[in-house]
């Protein structure tokens, strides 16, 4: 009778995993050729958060070389994924990436010392907060980091020392009652925003707008506890000036509010008095 090989559980977990991951993969290259290009991205950007939640082999990969910035907690990919392109960039390389949103805020484990030791390394460009509802997979908030090697390269401006945040929360329309899509105007704003800001030909002079997009220095940020939420930076939207003066106003809204306030006890009296009708009387 042959022998039977046996494996620790360990073994066969990791080979679960690895098999599982492999699967996921070859499941979006087989969709990739029956696909429109526009739909595929929605299936690899939800594979890419399934991968967060899965088991990434962090405890195996714990003096990884590319852990330059901080060695990432194994329970969350986060900032593995992060260091992993920023090692792979280029002298003069720029990454764009999605990720949750826990990514701009978190301080769990390692994740904010590594969110901070990026900063300080002047690697961040421009953070931008998207709206909920995006994809089709997932109901995770998401943003989108813009990292760069070398921001002075004389390419576009020289950057240094600042970073570029834009909340594009209140952006997009309602495709169906779950889902979210950005417009082309919506994606030409943002993308326009950061072209301008990095000083691009024919991008245009770039200005912060109240409420959308602002160039923080970096002494604002480490304020901030390093903390890349846009909504943190952009502040509030500019309110239409109506053009009726303020004194003037006031006294419209008091006697609004007095006037309410009249009706309001004249309900509660009739209310009173019903109750007493019913026996209810205090």
């Amino acid at each position: 009778m042959p022998k039977v090989k046996k494996t620790s559980a360990s073994a066969n977990a990791t080979a679960a995993n690895v098999g599982y991951e492999a699967e996921l993969w070859q499941m979006a290259d087989a969709l990739r050729g029956s696909m429109d290009a526009a739909e595929y991205k929605h299936v690899v950007l939800g594979l890419i958060f399934l991968k967060y939640i899965s088991d990434w082999g962090g405890e195996r990969l714990r003096d990884d070389k590319r852990w330059q910035y901080g060695v990432p907690p194994a329970g969350n990919a986060n900032f593995a994924w992060v260091q992993h392109m920023v090692h792979h960039l280029a002298r003069a390389g720029v990454a764009g990436f999605v990720l949750a949103n826990g990514s701009m805020s978190s301080n769990q484990s390692s994740e904010g010392e590594i969110r901070k030791n990026l900063i300080e390394a002047d690697l961040v460009d421009c953070m931008v907060a998207l709206p909920g509802q995006l994809f089709y997979s997932t109901q995770i908030p998401a943003c989108l980091w813009f990292l760069a090697r070398d921001r002075k390269n004389g390419k576009f401006r020289d950057r240094r020392g600042h970073v570029l945040f834009i909340d594009a929360r209140k952006l997009g329309r309602m495709a169906d009652r779950t889902h979210r899509e950005l417009t082309d105007d919506d994606i030409a704003r943002i993308a326009n925003t950061y072209h301008a800001w990095r000083g691009e030909k024919d991008a245009g002079e770039y200005a912060d707008v109240a409420g959308f997009c602002k160039s923080a220095p970096l002494e604002e940020v480490r304020k901030h506890g390093h903390v890349l939420t846009p909504g943190r930076y952009v502040g509030a939207e500019a309110q239409e000036d109506d053009g009726e003066p303020f004194a003037e106003k006031m006294k419209r809204l008091a006697t609004t509010l007095r006037e309410q306030q009249a009706e309001a006890a004249r309900l509660d009296a009739g209310i009173a008095a019903n109750l007493k009708e019913l026996g209810y009387g205090g």
